[in-house]
C-alpha cells in the first residue's frame, strides 16, 4: 500500500465525528434564561442549566458515531459554579475554533425596572443583592456581564415579551429543519417606545391619522375603512413603492452575512392604525416573493400576534402582564 506523506489512512469502521450545535445561554438573573432554555427544549435541543465551565467543553465533545446528535443548550450565569466573565469566553472561543460550526451565545436582557418588578412578584433573592438594595445588585451584575453581552452572537431584551414571542424570537434564529433568513415584521407605537429587537425603523407619522375620524378611531389597520383611508392618502402610494424597493434589495445582503432573523419595524403615533396597516401590507408584500415572514402588531389592545388570515372586526381581548 503507497502512503502518502502527511496522510493517515482512516481506521476502517470509524466514521468522522459530526460536532454537535451548541447555544449558550446567559444573562441577566431574571431576564429569562430558563424560559429561554424552555423554548430551545421544545425547539428539539437537548437543555442544560448551570454546568460548571470546567465541564463544558466535555459535555459538548462530539461523539464519534458518525450520524448528529440533537443541538444542545448550555445555561450559564453568574450562578454557576466557577463562573467568570473572561472564562466563559474562553471556553466559547475554544468551542468555536474546535466545532465545525459556530457555537453561539445568546445573552438574555431586561430593563432595570422590569428586572425590579419580576424580583417583587416571585419574591426571589438577587445572587449579588445579599442584604442590600435590589437595584445595586442587578447593577453590580450588569458590570460584570458588561464583555459578555458585548460578545453575544443574539441580545434578547425580554421586558416587553412573554413566553411565547421569546420561543418565536429563538425559533426564528434557531429552529431546526429552516434555511434561509427569516423576516418578522411588527407594527408599534411611539408613544410606548421603540421595539428593542428592531434592525430597521420605519416611521408613518406622516401619513393621515385615522385616529381623528369618528367612525374610524375606534377601528385598526386591520379594518377595511381604515385601509381605504390610508391607501387615498396622496403620500402613501409613493411611499410604499420606496419602502419596497428600499428592502427588498437588502435582504440577500443580510442574508448572505450570516443573519438569520431580520426585524423591521413600522411605528405610529398609538400603534393602531397606520403603522398597522403598513407592517400588514410589507409582510404581505415580502411572503409573495417567498420571503419566509412573521407579522405581528405589538401595540394592539389584544397584544396577540396577528396572523396573516385575520379577519377584520374579530373580537379582540385584552392582554394580562406575562412573567418570564
Amino acid at each position: 500500500m503507497i502512503k502518502r506523506a502527511g496522510i493517515r489512512p482512516r481506521a476502517r469502521g470509524l466514521a468522522r465525528a459530526i460536532p454537535r450545535r451548541v447555544v449558550l445561554v446567559t444573562g441577566i438573573s431574571g431576564a429569562g434564561k430558563s424560559s429561554a432554555l424552555k423554548a430551545f427544549e421544545d425547539l428539539g435541543f437537548e437543555t442544560v442549566d448551570n454546568v460548571p465551565l470546567g465541564f463544558l467543553e466535555n459535555l459538548v465533545a462530539p461523539e464519534a458515531k458518525g450520524r448528529p446528535q440533537r443541538p444542545l443548550a448550555v445555561g450559564i450565569d453568574i450562578r454557576t459554579r466557577d463562573f467568570d466573565a473572561r472564562a466563559l469566553l474562553a471556553a466559547l472561543h475554544a468551542l468555536a475554533a474546535r466545532a465545525g460550526e459556530k457555537a453561539r451565545l445568546v445573552f438574555m436582557d431586561a430593563a432595570d425596572e422590569v428586572l425590579q418588578r419580576r424580583y417583587a412578584e416571585t419574591r426571589h433573592r438577587h445572587p449579588l443583592a445579599g442584604e442590600g438594595p435590589l437595584l445595586e445588585g442587578i447593577r453590580r451584575e450588569r458590570r460584570l456581564l458588561r464583555t459578555v453581552r458585548g460578545r453575544a452572537d443574539l441580545v434578547v431584551d425580554t421586558s416587553e415579551i412573554g413566553p411565547s414571542e421569546l420561543k418565536r424570537v429563538l425559533a426564528g434564529h434557531f429552529g431546526a429543519g429552516r434555511s434561509g433568513m427569516a423576516v418578522f415584521v411588527t407594527s408599534f407605537a411611539y408613544r410606548h417606545g421603540l421595539p428593542s429587537e428592531a434592525d430597521l425603523v420605519f416611521d408613518v407619522r406622516f401619513l393621515r391619522n385615522p385616529h381623528y375620524v369618528p367612525g374610524l378611531k375606534p377601528l385598526t389597520g386591520l379594518d377595511r375603512g381604515v385601509a381605504l383611508y390610508i391607501r387615498r392618502d396622496r403620500h402613501f402610494p409613493a411611499f410604499f413603492r420606496r419602502l419596497v424597493r428600499f428592502v427588498e434589495p437588502l435582504l440577500p445582503l443580510y442574508a448572505s452575512e450570516g443573519k438569520s432573523y431580520l426585524t423591521l419595524a413600522v411605528g405610529c403615533t398609538g400603534g393602531r392604525h397606520r403603522s398597522v396597516y403598513v407592517a400588514a401590507r410589507l409582510a404581505e408584500r415580502l411572503a409573495k416573493r417567498n420571503i419566509r415572514v412573521e407579522l405581528r402588531h405589538r401595540d394592539l389592545e389584544s397584544g396577540a400576534t396577528a396572523a396573516h388570515n385575520r379577519r377584520p372586526g374579530r373580537s379582540r381581548k385584552r392582554r394580562k402582564g406575562r412573567r418570564l
